[in-house]
């Protein structure tokens, strides 16, 4: 089969990874991709969001299956123009991609299909949103509605800066906050207590197969500390997790059947945000994709066929997928960023030590923001940069693997790393 795979990050260099060790895979090639991925398969320069490019080059190429790794194509309807071409696709249509494009719709969503998640209200002014803070308890969560790349979340400690916040999150112009157009719409939540998780599926728009489940760290730097980021490490798998029944019972299924009742069958990735209360699971968000860096350490885990169970998805019919098997070690993945992001940041800046990374025992790097000069020096592209993947037998010789190779081999003095990833699991 020939292969299209749409995405430039660090997930889309997993998931090439991953694809291209399927027997079923003759061909992949990726739009746009990155340095690393260009490595081990085919790039063209199309822009994932580039709806109607992409098309194109799928008919033109006679691609025989499209997987879409990021939100936004899948927000704008690619797979629902490549799928009136008779192309076949993995992830969800436009209105299905809504569960992750509009975070109203989901909590509304879950309102109408009784899935546990926190009390909140919709606004879309200052004025209305400030009087409803009356209403909840400090702190407050004020979420986008639309997508903000990760960014778009924001936890007030107090009622004041809650009050700032909105401010900024709002203007006098359509799409003049702080998050553009996807903050035109804003959410506030009650700040659930518990503990974090990322738990993925595969679903077909009736079917769920769950996977596993990943500790993602979303703020900049250590100790949770810093503004939200699109992430900046994760781990797999999470010491104590045993709520898979609870959550596919009470989340995952209700949405699917939900979503197919009302006119959207779901069919792609399900990545669930999850804070797991004294109550039981509740939902925080869904994101229609895998999660970035959470797909890295589960392509490193997974020993099944990705491509296979894409195509069954894709075909609506994941019940005759078998047992999804995995590796019993446990994979860490730090993520070095440019020193300055979330915020700005300098590009074009010389990275070395990446090969010699590789080398070592139990390590795999992923690119995500990187390109080649003409001399082939790889060079910084973005703000998320490296994904230095490590297995171990535990968590504890994982970790130890992934910060021996940024601290032995990768050489870019403009990047930054948490140095606490996984340390809770390492509790």
């Amino acid at each position: 089969m020939k292969i299209l795979l749409i995405g430039s990050g660090g997930r889309e260099h997993a998931l090439a990874w991953k694809i291209n060790q399927s027997p079923l895979c003759d061909q992949l090639i990726c739009a746009p991709g990155n340095a690393g991925i260009c490595e081990i398969t085919d790039c063209v320069n199309i822009k994932a969001d580039d709806v109607g490019a992409l098309v194109k080059f799928a008919l033109r190429e006679a691609v025989n299956f499209v997987v879409v790794g990021p939100e936004v194509p899948l927000a704008l309807g690619l797979v629902d123009e490549l799928t009136q071409q008779g192309i076949a696709v993995f992830g969800p249509t436009e209105a299905a991609a809504m569960l992750e494009s509009s975070k109203a719709f989901t909590k509304d969503f879950c309102t109408r299909h009784d899935i546990p998640t926190a009390k909140y209200d919709v606004f879309t002014n200052a004025l209305e949103a400030k009087a409803y803070l009356g209403d909840m308890t400090a702190p407050f969560v004020i979420k986008a509605d639309g997508l903000a790349a990760g960014k778009g979340v924001v936890i007030a400690e107090t009622k004041a800066e809650a009050e700032t916040e909105l401010d900024e999150f709002f203007s006098d112009e359509p799409g003049g906050g702080k998050f553009g157009d996807a903050g035109d719409c804003v959410l506030i939540e009650e700040f659930m207590t518990g503990h974090e998780i990322s738990f993925f599926a595969l679903a077909d728009g009736k079917t769920v197969l769950p996977l596993i489940a990943a500790q993602d760290h979303k703020r900049a730097y250590d100790g949770d500390k810093g503004p939200n980021t699109g992430g900046m490490g994760a781990y797999s798998p999470v010491p104590g997790f045993d709520d898979e029944r609870r959550i596919l019972d009470e989340i995952l299924i209700p949405t699917v059947i939900g979503m197919a009742s009302e006119g959207y069958p779901f069919t792609g990735v399900l990545f669930a945000g999850l804070m797991m209360t004294k109550e039981g699971p509740k939902l925080i968000e869904y994101n229609v994709r895998f999660g970035d860096p959470e797909c890295q350490v589960l392509m490193r885990r997974l020993n099944s066929d990705l491509l296979e169970m894409m195509i069954f998805a894709a075909k609506g019919k994941l019940a005759d997928v078998g047992k999804v098997e995995w590796s019993p070690n446990a994979v860490v993945n730090v993520v070095v960023a440019a020193k300055g992001y979330p915020g700005s940041y300098a590009k074009g800046e010389t990275i070395k030590g990446v090969e010699a990374a590789n080398l070592m025992d139990g390590v795999q790097v992923f690119h995500a923001g990187t390109k080649r000069a003409e001399d082939g020096a790889l060079l910084s592209a973005g703000g998320r940069v490296l994904n230095i993947t490590a297995e171990g037998k535990t968590v504890a010789q994982a970790v130890k693997r992934a910060y021996a190779a940024i601290d032995e081999a990768i050489d870019w003095p403009g990047g930054f790393v948490r140095r606490d990833i996984a340390k809770q699991a390492l509790k």
